[in-house]
């Protein structure tokens, strides 16, 4: 499935209520665009573990500073998603923490 499919179509593997932080706090300089995708990790601590996910933004993008709920899709399938759900809270990560969110519902 390609990632237009996956963000058209795809059901989400969770949703979660995602804050991006704005650019002066670290996060992106610009909106994420439907198809992008960044590394969920658990932790902010080293050695980062995370899985790779697309948000599923449909035909919405997400702007720094802004707050959502979103659908998440795991390229590693429900490993990654029983992971994250475990964990309960994630970050976004893109050369550093861009945004976090919290799972509310799988």
């Amino acid at each position: 499935m390609s990632r237009d499919q996956i963000q058209r179509s795809a059901e989400p593997h969770l949703v979660a209520d995602v804050v991006m932080y704005e650019s002066d706090r670290g996060g992106r300089k610009q909106p994420a665009l439907p198809g992008w995708g960044c590394p969920a990790m658990i932790s902010r601590d080293h050695p980062l573990i995370g899985w790779d996910i697309l948000l599923l933004l449909r035909d919405r993008p997400i702007a720094p500073g802004e707050s959502r709920r979103i659908g998440f899709y795991f390229l590693s399938g429900e490993v990654g998603a029983a992971a994250v759900r475990a964990a309960g809270t994630f970050y976004l990560w893109e050369s550093g923490f861009i945004g976090e969110a919290r799972v509310i519902a799988d």
